[in-house]
């Protein structure tokens, strides 16, 4: 999928619901994501923190935010440890260099010890598809088809009516 972007979160979220959706089985292993602008206060914060994407394990569980850290090594930070709210409010310093440097000199102490949510067959709207809930936040993760190496996702914060769009890319196993 090339760059996508929407001048409003209506217009994604018609886009998102008129995917195929996808099951918990079909979504092991490394996904690349990138975000979709939608007029989310996120839209462009964690491409700028080294934002990698996802991990989903066979056993249903998944590393939630990894990380790029140096060269070709990942990192998958506790979510625990950044309450959502306060993140979306502090929205507009992510997009500094600070905010990027931080995080980056962070990981040690933000690193997650072991997967940080799971995933399961969610209602999104009109059917079913997979989501991942996390373990220590007030967010799910839907998830469409775009292809067969491709996802789209919205997280949604329980509370929170904005949803924050992006795509994930199937990472083949010789490439991190």
């Amino acid at each position: 999928m090339e760059d996508m972007a929407f001048p409003d979160q209506h217009l994604a979220l018609t886009w998102f619901l008129s995917l195929e959706p996808v099951l918990p089985t079909e979504m092991t292993g490394l996904w690349k994501g990138k975000g979709i602008p939608s007029g989310h206060p996120l839209d462009g914060v964690l491409e700028n923190l080294n934002w990698f994407g996802k991990r989903f394990h066979a056993d249903q569980r998944a590393d939630a935010l990894l990380f790029q850290w140096r060269e070709r090594r990942l990192v998958a930070l506790e979510p625990a440890f950044m309450p959502i709210r306060w993140i979306i409010r502090l929205a507009p310093l992510g997009h500094s260099s600070l905010a990027r440097n931080l995080l980056s000199y962070s990981h040690k102490a933000l690193q997650a010890r072991g997967p940080t949510a799971f995933v399961t067959l969610r209602t999104s709207q009109y059917d079913e598809t997979a989501a991942m809930v996390y373990d220590k936040q007030p967010i799910s993760d839907y998830f469409r088809r775009i292809s067969e190496d491709e996802l789209a996702g919205m997280m949604v914060v329980r509370g929170d009516e904005r949803r924050y769009f992006f795509s994930l890319k199937r990472v083949l196993a010789s490439t991190p």
